[in-house]
Order: structure tokens, then C-alpha cells, then sequence
């Protein structure tokens, strides 16, 4: 159960992000809002999966998860660049939370 909580805690962070940006620097009621409450959220899943699982493996792998989900969703929805280095970039990312997952007892 802990890498489910881990997984939408991840999710939740590139959904706090991308509002975060669309908030306008706190500017914008709705998203300022969504933001804080998907912060809210992700940490309080982040915490549920670190009862069991060791904190670096699920920091690194929920901010992993936040770091490429943010790096898709703004090239999908941002219109974000989408460079061969930047992709290179996510990549060894996620070949990382691979080898983190894969080297982890839980």
C-alpha cells in the first residue's frame, strides 16, 4: 500500500506544481488554492508510504515522479521546449527511481 501512496503522492506534487505556476505567484484565488491543497495532499501520502518505506527511497522517488510529471506537463500543457539534453535529462531521472525501487526491501 505504501507504493500506491507513494505513487499519487508523486502525482500530486505535478499537480500542485502546474498550479503553482498557473496561480501567477499567488495571484490567482483557484489555483493559489488547488495549489496548497495538493501540497497538503502529497505530503500527507508522502507521510503514509515513509511508515514503511525508508525516507530516501520514498523522497527520491515522490520527488522523481514530481520532477519528470512536471518536466511532461509542461511540454504537453506549457508549450515547453523539448531538447535532446532535457530528455536525456528525465530519462536518467527515471532510470534512477528505477534503480532506487529496485534496490529497495519494501
Amino acid at each position: 500500500m505504501s507504493w500506491i501512496y507513494l505513487f499519487f503522492a508523486g502525482l500530486l506534487e505535478v499537480l500542485w506544481a502546474y498550479y503553482m505556476k498557473q496561480s501567477n505567484g499567488f495571484t490567482r484565488l483557484v489555483p493559489s488554492l488547488i495549489t496548497v491543497v495538493g501540497l497538503i495532499a502529497s505530503f500527507v501520502l508522502l507521510s503514509a508510504a515513509m511508515r514503511t518505506l525508508p525516507l530516501g527511497t520514498a523522497y527520491t522517488i515522490w520527488t522523481g515522479i514530481g520532477a519528470v510529471g512536471a518536466f511532461i506537463v509542461g511540454i504537453v500543457f506549457l508549450g515547453e521546449q523539448l531538447t535532446t539534453t532535457r530528455l536525456i535529462a528525465a530519462l536518467l531521472i527515471t532510470a534512477g527511481l528505477v534503480l532506487m525501487k529496485l534496490s529497495s526491501d519494501e
